[in-house]
C-alpha cells in the first residue's frame, strides 16, 4: 500500500496501478473490475490507532457519511463520476499483512465494525488528486 498525490480512474476498472483493477486482489482474484474502489470516513480512524494506509482502503473521506451514498445515484470526486455499490465488510486482511506494525491493536475487523466504508464502481474515467472533495449525488424530497 502506498500513498499517492493523484490516480487515475478507469470505468469498469477501478484506480490504475491498485491490485483490484487488475484483478490481482484479495477478493477478486482473476476477476479484474470487481471491488472497484474502496472508500472509508477517515472520521473513524481518529482514536483507533489506525492510519489511513492501514485501512487498505483507496480513498479516505471526511465531511460525508459513505452509507448515504448506497441507492442514490452518481457522485463525483475530482474528475472521475462513481456509483457506490455496496457496504464494505472489514476483514482481518489489515492485521495479517502487518502484524508487526499493528500488534496490540484490536482487529481491523472489530475496530471498524459497521464502519468499513463502501465499494464504488468507476462510471466515468477521470483523475483524482488528494484533497479533492466528493461530490454527491443531490438529496431528493
Amino acid at each position: 500500500m502506498i500513498s499517492v498525490q493523484e490516480v487515475w480512474a478507469i470505468r469498469n476498472q477501478g484506480l490504475v496501478g491498485d491490485r483490484y483493477a487488475s484483478g490481482a486482489g484479495s477478493f477478486n482474484k482473476g476477476k479484474g473490475g470487481k471491488r472497484q474502489i474502496t472508500l472509508i470516513n477517515g472520521l473513524f480512524l481518529e482514536g483507533s490507532g489506525y492510519e489511513a494506509i492501514d485501512t487498505r482502503r483507496n480513498i479516505v473521506v471526511t465531511g460525508t457519511e459513505l452509507m448515504d451514498l448506497l441507492g442514490r445515484g452518481e457522485f463525483q470526486i475530482g474528475e472521475a463520476i462513481m456509483r457506490a455499490v455496496r457496504y464494505c465488510d472489514p476483514c482481518t486482511r489489515p492485521n495479517q499483512l502487518a502484524k508487526e506494525k499493528l500488534a496490540g491493536l484490536p482487529l481491523f475487523r472489530d475496530a471498524f465494525h459497521d464502519r468499513g466504508g463502501i465499494i464504488a464502481e468507476v462510471i466515468r474515467d477521470g483523475l483524482i488528486k488528494l484533497k479533492d472533495l466528493l461530490v454527491p449525488p443531490p438529496k431528493s424530497y
